[in-house]
């Protein structure tokens, strides 16, 4: 989702703990307008960061993984994070674009595989 020449202005990309096998399973943390939030599926994990709220995970891989018909073959596809806004705090939904971009560009785009 980067656009030419514009920079978040809210958001900053702080940490996130997924990778594979489970790249979208991690904990996120970001600040948003200096206060650091954290999402994710597993809040002991937050370390030394005091957050403002411990959210659940409002992100899904673009791509996928899978098999072919006939189970002979497995595929994995990588496409750019999908944000669902509605799982988002209601505070935070008015920075849902720069959420989106942030996340995008700061983590690698799933899907893994490590479903398979």
């Amino acid at each position: 989702m980067s656009l030419v020449n514009y920079a978040p202005t809210h958001v900053k990309f702080a940490s996130y703990t997924g990778k594979y096998p489970n790249l979208c399973r991690g904990v996120l943390i970001l600040e948003i307008d200096g206060v650091p939030y954290g999402f994710g599926h597993d809040y002991s994990k937050y370390g030394s960061w005091k957050t403002d709220g411990n959210y659940d995970s409002f992100w899904t891989p673009g791509g996928g993984c899978g098999f072919n018909e006939d189970y002979s073959e497995s595929y994995v596809s990588s496409a750019p994070w999908e944000i669902d806004v509605s799982s988002l705090p209601e505070k935070l939904r008015p920075f849902a674009a720069e959420i989106d971009m942030v996340f995008n560009d700061n983590v690698p785009h799933g899907c893994c595989g490590g479903c398979l």
